[in-house]
């Protein structure tokens, strides 16, 4: 069994940009809660688990010595932060909107000779995996990776589908979003979510992978502490706002990422710009999921926000590891409807 440690029923004051209340005391706690955690500890790769309920963070474990203030490779699960700054790009009028073209912005970028359905991609349809070129991810990352430009050679793949059609789950598709806000933003990602993400105390970047030409990887091998990962997630659970009433992103914004756009082949969840959205105990759940188990879960009708983080180097999909993170998640919800 793993050692765990935790500030369990300590809040922690002024974290992650969150008005907090006086410290939890232990009865404030479900004695379930306590002990689906303690069974958690037998998820090896687990590292750790914070539950926010109503702007306070109720329990904050920690697991084989790992804490929350510990930064971490959030993977994927950065996806909702890249198609976040989308939306602010638009509230802020540097893009149209999400079906623009993405022609208007990348065309120089395009191959000598596309297929002319390259036209046709829009925003929406990147943010969404539904460009219709071929993944990136998976079979194809290393060898995408290890291209010169990996903005042209994400362009430059053939067209599985057409755009908007079904599913394909690639990382080129949100690095594509990142090079466009690079673009429209007169900076880089890395700065520029510096800039729009500032009034989000203790929201902070610790690490970002670049490409060939200096563009930060949209997407992928992004680090952040899980109580950086809870306050953006908890901007977003209130609405686009911070705990002080600063607005990040609209609230229509928000609503328009969680519409499914098409469904996941990673279990047959929805997907809408970045978030998986699927129904956990009767309750409505939108997700970000990082390879490894990088969770970052919302469930708006509790005011419910969980991240969990696990070893980044390990998988979580076809093992079944990301299953036992969803029935974990379910029992929380199940616990904290039931104490309501």
């Amino acid at each position: 069994m793993k050692s765990s440690t935790s500030t369990g029923v300590l809040v922690l004051c002024a974290v992650a940009g969150i008005a907090f209340s006086a410290p939890l005391v232990a009865q404030d706690v479900p004695e379930q809660l306590t002990a689906l955690l303690d069974e958690a500890d037998d998820l090896e790769t687990l590292r750790t688990v914070t539950i926010a309920l109503d702007g306070e963070t109720l329990i904050d474990r920690g697991f084989d010595g790992y804490t929350s203030s510990d930064p971490t490779n959030i993977k994927s699960a950065s996806k909702v932060i890249v198609t976040t700054m989308i939306g602010i790009a638009i509230d802020k009028g540097l893009l149209e909107g999400a079906d623009q073209p993405i022609s208007d912005i990348l065309s120089d970028q395009f191959p000598a000779d596309p297929d002319p359905r390259i036209e046709d991609i829009t925003l929406s349809h990147l943010m969404s995996m539904q460009a219709g070129l071929e993944a990136t991810s998976g079979a194809n990352y290393g060898r995408w990776v290890t291209s010169s430009n990996w903005v042209r050679s994400a362009l430059d793949q053939s067209f599985a589908t057409d755009p908007g059609g079904a599913m394909i789950y690639s990382t080129g598709s949100t690095h594509l979003l990142s090079a466009i806000l690079t673009e429209v933003g007169g900076d880089t990602s890395r700065q520029l979510a510096r800039d729009w993400f500032d009034p989000i105390d203790d929201f902070a970047i610790t690490g970002w992978e670049r490409d060939p030409q200096g563009i930060y990887l949209g997407g992928n091998e992004f680090a952040m502490t899980p109580l950086s990962l809870l306050a953006f997630g908890e901007m977003i659970r209130n609405g686009g706002v911070t705990a002080d009433g600063e607005r990040i992103v609209s609230d229509d914004w928000i609503e328009q990422s969680w519409v499914q756009r098409t469904t996941s082949r990673f279990g047959g969840h929805g997907y809408g710009y970045g978030w998986f959205l699927t129904n956990f105990a009767d309750h409505d759940v939108r997700y970000a999921w990082g390879y490894g188990g990088q969770m970052l879960y919302i469930v708006p009708e509790l005011d419910l926000t969980v991240v969990m983080t696990s070893d980044p180097n390990s998988p979580s999909g076809g093992n079944g590891y990301r299953d036992r993170l969803h029935e974990l998640m379910t029992e929380i919800i199940e616990t904290i409807d039931a104490d309501a």
